[in-house]
């Protein structure tokens, strides 16, 4: 399974495009988390722990659109795109789309 940002995939034909393919996960942060974050921004620097939640967040959504897309008998998803919402406080969505194709 292949996934460009672009509309096309270098070197291939599309063959048929079969729709929005789609993926997308909602996660938390934890109390932990939020204590060690917060001298972190008080002393400056990266929120690594933040970092790495939204990175398996990512992850997650693309996975799950990967399995829309497999579902839906494609061989790829041509323009990907993730977005990030805040969902409460605390909880963030991430969303991975695009458009599931076969490629001839």
């Amino acid at each position: 399974m292949e996934f460009v940002t672009t509309q096309t995939v270098p070197g291939e034909e599309i063959q048929e495009s079969l729709g929005i393919a789609r993926g997308n996960t909602v996660k938390a942060r934890n109390v932990g988390r939020d204590i060690t974050q917060s001298i972190r921004n008080i002393t400056g620097g990266e929120l690594k722990a933040y970092s790495e939640l939204l990175t398996d967040a990512r992850d997650e959504a693309m996975e799950r659109m990967a399995d829309d897309a497999e579902s839906m008998g494609a061989d790829a998803v041509v323009n990907v795109r993730l977005e990030s919402s805040e969902i409460a406080n605390g909880g963030s969505e991430v969303i991975a789309y695009g458009t599931a194709v076969t490629l001839a």
